[in-house]
């Protein structure tokens, strides 16, 4: 399975119906951790950007995905980039403790 990075540009202002919609794309985001599709998602501290890692068989597949979260209408711009390296603490064995 292929490792992709999607770059999401947000809205410039959040209307109520973009904030009506947070927790329902919130839990989506988690069921999608759960299952292993995302591995890290990321929303920059100004709130313009955001950055999803995610595994999945095509871009195409990827794409589909992100279709389906519930802010996609909102998003203003979408790249999906598959990736050579993903290398994170987080993808590493844990240390070992000798305790």
């Amino acid at each position: 399975m292929a490792k992709f990075v999607v770059t999401l540009r947000l809205p410039d202002d959040f209307d109520d119906a973009f904030i009506a919609l947070i927790s329902r794309h919130r839990a989506f985001i988690n069921r999608l951790i759960e299952d292993d599709i995302i591995e890290a998602y990321a929303i920059s501290a100004d709130r313009t950007r955001g950055w999803v890692t995610m595994n999945g068989q095509s871009a195409e597949a990827i794409q589909a995905i992100v279709e389906q979260f519930p802010l996609f209408r909102f998003l203003q711009g979408i790249e999906v980039d598959e990736l050579f390296i993903f290398d994170s603490k987080a993808s590493r064995f844990p240390a070992i403790s000798l305790n």
